[in-house]
């Protein structure tokens, strides 16, 4: 397939633009195991707060115990019968780590700030309906199902979707590009009918005011 007749022109493969790395292996399904036993994981970790109807903060909570209480045993009893310590890495958290976390957030954070800026003095209406759009689709969402349910919903989604649209590229590149010209026309007439419209009501409302 030629690279104008990919959706978005994109020349990178779905592998190359998730990184190339392990994660793009387990999303596609190249560490079949791997990703297999994710989605299992995630399965019955889900059952176990849908069944017994633990809470994250309860449950964490059990689960460090648990583990505190099993180290410490283990560590007691080697030293009383001259036994090797639990095989625990050094715990420490560098600098360097901490600085990379606080730029990467920072940036994040600011790119968010931005955003709100422009559209909070409309300066960008497609942004605007991007944003309106949504978060309309998190609050639709958010009334059907719970926290953990979309969690584990969404991590199904990734890791599946990418896997399907790999091995379907060629056909759904075909139908999406068809739909996004679509939507492109929709969001033109849109914007001239009535979101540019608003605006220009809003501003004339204000030099009145």
């Amino acid at each position: 397939m030629g690279s104008s007749d990919r959706l978005f022109n994109r020349v990178r493969t779905i592998h190359e633009i998730l990184g190339g790395s392990l994660v793009a292996d387990v999303m596609l399904w190249r560490q079949k195991n791997l990703t297999v036993g994710i989605l299992v994981i995630t399965l019955a970790s889900w059952l176990v707060f849908e069944i017994s109807g633990y809470t994250l903060l309860t449950l964490s909570s059990s689960v460090f115990l648990l583990l505190f209480t099993i180290l410490f045993l283990w560590a007691k009893s080697a030293a009383i019968l001259n036994r090797p310590a639990p095989p625990l890495p050094h715990l420490y958290l560098s600098e360097e780590k901490v600085n990379e976390v606080a730029t990467f957030i920072r940036d994040h954070v600011n790119i968010v700030l931005s955003v709100s800026e422009d559209i909070a003095f409309g300066r960008d209406s497609r942004m605007y309906v991007k944003v309106a759009l949504s978060l309309l689709v998190i609050s639709i969402i958010g009334s059907l199902t719970d926290f953990f349910t979309l969690c584990y919903t969404s991590l199904v989604l990734l890791l599946t979707v990418p896997a399907l649209y790999e091995r379907y590229e060629n056909n759904i590149d075909t139908y999406a590009q068809l739909g996004y010209k679509k939507m492109q026309r929709l969001y033109v007439r849109l914007d001239e009918e009535c979101i540019t419209k608003i605006y220009k009501w809003i501003l004339e409302t204000k030099k009145l005011s």
